[in-house]
C-alpha cells in the first residue's frame, strides 16, 4: 500500500464521525428544546419560603423513587442544584434551574415558578430585586480574611494598651 492512503483513511473516518456529531447533537438539540417548552407550558407560581440550597449528588438529594426512577443512571451519580423549601404546609426538595440557582435567596420568601419538582424561576416579594452571589477569587477571599485577622489584632492590642 502508498504511504498517501492511510492519511485519507484517517481523514474520511474523522469526516464521517463530525457529520455523526452533527446530526445527533441536532436531534438532542429538538429533544432539549421540546421538554423547555413542555416545562414552560405547565409551571405554576407558588409562594416558597427557601429553606437550603446546594449542590448535592442526584441519588442523594431526597428526591421520590418515582422521580428517581426517571433519571438515567448516569446522571444519578452526577452534582445537581438542589433546593429545600416550604411550599405550603410541607417541606419539599426542588431540583433547581442552573441559570435560576445563584437567584435563589437563602432563608427568605419568594414567588417561585415550579414545574413539578423542578424550580424555574424565582422573582422576590418583600424587599429589593434578587441578585446573585458574588463568588470572589481565591486571592480575594485570602485578602478579606487578612484584614479581618489584622483588624482584631489591632482591636485586642487597643484594649491592652487601655488596661495598662
Amino acid at each position: 500500500m502508498p504511504g498517501w492512503v492511510i492519511p485519507i483513511i484517517i481523514i474520511v473516518v474523522l469526516i464521517g464521525a463530525c457529520v455523526a456529531l452533527y446530526f445527533t447533537g441536532k436531534k438532542q438539540q429538538k429533544k432539549n428544546e421540546e421538554a423547555e417548552a413542555q416545562i414552560q407550558a405547565s409551571k405554576q407560581s407558588v409562594n416558597v419560603l427557601i429553606i437550603d440550597k446546594k449542590y448535592v449528588k442526584m441519588n442523594q438529594a431526597g428526591l421520590p423513587d418515582i422521580a428517581m426512577a426517571q433519571v438515567p443512571r448516569l446522571m444519578r451519580g452526577r452534582k445537581v442544584p438542589v433546593v429545600k423549601a416550604k411550599v405550603g404546609p410541607r417541606i419539599m426538595t426542588l431540583l433547581c434551574d442552573e441559570k435560576v440557582y445563584p437567584y435563589v435567596p437563602v432563608k427568605k420568601e419568594v414567588k417561585a415558578e415550579v414545574s413539578g419538582l423542578y424550580l424555574v424561576g424565582v422573582k422576590a416579594i418583600h424587599g429589593p430585586s434578587l441578585v446573585p452571589d458574588e463568588k470572589l477569587s481565591m486571592r480575594a477571599r485570602l485578602s478579606k480574611r487578612l484584614a479581618k485577622t489584622t483588624e482584631a489584632v489591632k482591636a485586642d492590642n487597643d484594649k491592652k494598651s487601655k488596661k495598662k
